[in-house]
């Protein structure tokens, strides 16, 4: 695997993914499967190299679950992760620059400081139909 790349549970079905902010890779790697609903990689590319100019095509997609990517913009932050078929609970502590894919299970997060964190999740999402709290 690649180094500051970590799975919380399986890393075929992982409950979560995190990219530490330590961690590099050479060109591009997707670290989620690639059946997952959002796909979550890391980019290294030299000075001068270009992305072609591209829009990306209208797929139809069904999709069943929410996943979301927090970006940990500053500040520290405790996230406990639970498998809910197996009550396995993990924790893991994230700092400015480390970023998180939940995939699936249970989460919550406790500040450890002041955090600012950029959320990124599928929608239309609906604060009351999407989330059930534990």
């Amino acid at each position: 695997m690649v180094d500051g790349v970590e799975f919380v549970g399986s890393s075929s079905r992982p409950l979560a993914i995190i990219i530490r902010s330590s961690a590099s890779v050479e060109n591009i790697r997707f670290f989620s499967p690639e059946d997952f609903p959002q796909q979550i990689g890391l980019m290294s590319r030299p000075s001068g190299y270009v992305v072609p100019f591209h829009s990306h095509n209208i797929q139809k997609r069904e999709i069943d679950s929410t996943q979301e990517v927090l970006l940990v913009r500053s500040g520290k932050c405790l996230v406990r992760i639970m498998d809910v078929l197996t009550g396995q609970d993990s924790e893991v502590v994230l700092t400015s620059g480390d970023v998180i894919l939940l995939a699936s299970g249970a989460h919550g997060i406790t500040m450890l400081e002041n955090t600012e964190i950029l959320e990124v999740k599928q929608g239309p999402y609906s604060q009351l139909d999407d989330k059930t709290l534990l």
